[in-house]
């Protein structure tokens, strides 16, 4: 039972991951564009009112963050991004309990290593 649930949120989690997987015609660097679906993370971590409204709001300020670093190049951009996700995760520990925060941990890494960021 436990090795079934580990395995429906590993496909889960890729699924979420790879919903990031669009591109657009432009010459936009969407890498950095690390807006989801608000419904799917919250049915992901199964989030309360109280925390989704938290999370939305942390993760908007996040992606705000992101998308103006994309016109930052060479190492500022990396130490930049590493700062970006330091407080997003700083943030959403206030929020999240210890088993949300460690899939949205799970969540946020393979998004940001499957985006070469």
């Amino acid at each position: 039972m436990n090795m079934k649930k580990m395995i429906l949120t590993m496909i889960a989690l890729m699924a979420f991951t790879f919903s990031f997987a669009e591109t657009k015609a432009d010459k936009i660097d969407n890498r950095f564009d690390m807006s989801y679906d608000m419904h799917r993370l919250s049915a992901l971590l199964d989030l309360n009112e109280w925390q989704m409204e938290a999370v939305e709001a942390i993760h908007n300020s996040f992606n705000n963050e992101m998308q103006s670093l994309a016109t930052t190049r060479g190492p500022k951009q990396r130490h930049l991004v590493h700062q970006a996700v330091r407080k997003d995760a700083h943030q959403m520990k206030r929020v999240l309990n210890d088993k949300q925060f460690d899939t949205y941990m799970l969540l946020l890494t393979t998004t940001l290593r499957n985006r070469h960021l």
